[in-house]
C-alpha cells in the first residue's frame, strides 16, 4: 500500500499570462514528478507546493500477473467438445466434461436444447452449426448400429483438418473399421471404451477401467497433445486407464461384458423378486439384472452383432448349460437306480446269468458258487 506525507517546500509563482486569473498549459505540466501542485484562480500569485514521498513499495501492480499465467494456462487446456448423440450416456459424460472447464457443444435427433442448457452445454440442432464452431474434438456418443450413418452425415468438410473423432462404443473394432473408411487421413481417430456407463458410474469413476487406442494420430505437439488432454479428463476422475488394441477389447469383452448382458437378460426373462430372505448372492443378482435391463436391446444386439468373439461365447454358453444339466440328470440316475434296486445294489448281489436257458424254459436262480464268486 502506498501512504504519502505531505513536505512543504518554497513556493515558486509561475509566470501570470495576459489574462491574470487563468495560467498556461505549460505551468499546469512542466513540474516535478512527485510534486503536487494547488491553484487558485482567485489568487493566482500565490502557489502551494506539496511534495509527495513513498513509504512503502507493495503497491498492487497493474494486473495480477498469477491470475494471468493461470487463466492463460486453463485456456491452452481446454477443449472444445462436440459430443454427437446426446441421450443419456452423452449427458453423463458431459457433467464431466463441464465440471472440469471444458467448452461442450451437442447435436442429437431428438431435441435436448433445455437439458443441454441446465447442464451448461450448447445445443445445436443443425449438425452444420455444430461443425461450423470447429470443436477440437467430435465425440460419437451414438448406439452401435447407428454408428455409421451419424458419422457419414455430418458435414466434416467444415471441421478443421486435423479434427479428432473419438467414439465411446462397446464395440472397438467396428468403429475402429469405420472411421478408417469415413475419414479423411488428416482427422485423428481415437477409439475409447468406458467400462461404466450412468448407473455403475453414478457415484464416482475411481478405478473404473477406461480402454483406449490411438489409433491414428497426426505428428505435432498439438496434435498429441490434444490426445493427452481428453485422456486426462477421465484419469482426473480417478479411472484406470488401460491401453491395449481394439482387437484385444473385443476378444476380452465378449468374455466378460456380452457373457454378463446375457446372464442379465436371462434373469430378466424369469422375473426374479425381492424377497424377505434375500441372500448376498441374490441381491447381486438381482442387481445385475437392474444393471443390464436399464441398457437398451440395441446395445446388446449390437455386442453380439458387431464383435466376432461373440457368436463363440454364446456357443460355449450353451454347451456349458447342456454339460451342467448331462451332470444334474446324472446325479438324479444314481439316485433312482438306488431307490428301484434298493438292496440288491447295496449288497452288490446281482443274478449272475452263465448261459442262455433254451427257448420257453425260465431262468435258472443263481448257484451259490456263483452268488460267492460276485461277492468276492
Amino acid at each position: 500500500m502506498l501512504s504519502f506525507t505531505p513536505l512543504q517546500s518554497k513556493p515558486t509563482p509561475p509566470t501570470p499570462t495576459s489574462n491574470p486569473t487563468r495560467w498556461s498549459w505549460s505551468h499546469l505540466t512542466h513540474h516535478h514528478p512527485t510534486t503536487r501542485r494547488h491553484f487558485s484562480a482567485s489568487s493566482p500569485s500565490k502557489v502551494s507546493y506539496r511534495r509527495l514521498s513513498i513509504n512503502a513499495i507493495d503497491a498492487a501492480q497493474p494486473y495480477d500477473y498469477e491470475a494471468l499465467v493461470s487463466n492463460q494456462y486453463a485456456q491452452s487446456t481446454r477443449l472444445k467438445i462436440a459430443i454427437v448423440g446426446f441421450g443419456n450416456f452423452g449427458q453423463f459424460l458431459a457433467k464431466a466434461f463441464v465440471r472440469q472447464g471444458h467448452v461442450v457443444f451437442a447435436h442429437s435427433r431428438t431435441d435436448y436444447s433445455h437439458i443441454a442448457n441446465s447442464l451448461g452445454v450448447l445445443f445445436f440442432q443443425d449438425p452444420h452449426d455444430l461443425c461450423e464452431q470447429h470443436p477440437d474434438v467430435i465425440l460419437l456418443c451414438t448406439s452401435i448400429i447407428s454408428t455409421e450413418p451419424v458419422l457419414r452425415s455430418l458435414p466434416i468438410q467444415r471441421l478443421k483438418r486435423n479434427t479428432l473423432f473419438v467414439d465411446v462404443l462397446s464395440v472397438k473394432e467396428f468403429p475402429k473399421n469405420i472411421f478408417l473408411q469415413v475419414l479423411p487421413s488428416h482427422f485423428d481417430i481415437l477409439c475409447t471404451h468406458p467400462m461404466f456407463g450412468p448407473e455403475s458410474g453414478k457415484d464416482s469413476w475411481k478405478d473404473l477401467a477406461f480402454v483406449f487406442d490411438k489409433v491414428r494420430i497426426g505428428e505435432g505437439e498439438s496434435r498429441k497433445g490434444r490426445v493427452d488432454r481428453f485422456l486426462d479428463i477421465f484419469e482426473k476422475e480417478g479411472c484406470r486407464m488401460v491401453q491395449m488394441t481394439c482387437a484385444e477389447h473385443d476378444r476380452y469383452a465378449a468374455g466378460s461384458q456380452f457373457i454378463t448382458h446375457t446372464m442379465g437378460r436371462v434373469l430378466e426373462k424369469l422375473d426374479l423378486e425381492t424377497t424377505p430372505i434375500n441372500t448376498k448372492g441374490y441381491e447381486t443378482l438381482l442387481n445385475l439384472v437392474e444393471n443390464t435391463s436399464s441398457d437398451s436391446f440395441d446395445l446388446y444386439y449390437g455386442l453380439f452383432m458387431y464383435n466376432k468373439n461373440a457368436m463363440e461365447q454364446l456357443e460355449r454358453l450353451d454347451l456349458a448349460f447342456e454339460a451342467l444339466k448331462k451332470e444334474l440328470f446324472g446325479h438324479l440316475h444314481e439316485v433312482l437306480r438306488k431307490q428301484l434296486f434298493g438292496k440288491a445294489e447295496e449288497a452288490g448281489q446281482r443274478r449272475i446269468l452263465t448261459k442262455l436257458p433254451k427257448n420257453g424254459y425260465a431262468l435258472p436262480a443263481p448257484s451259490s458258487e456263483a452268488v460267492k464268486s460276485e461277492n468276492n
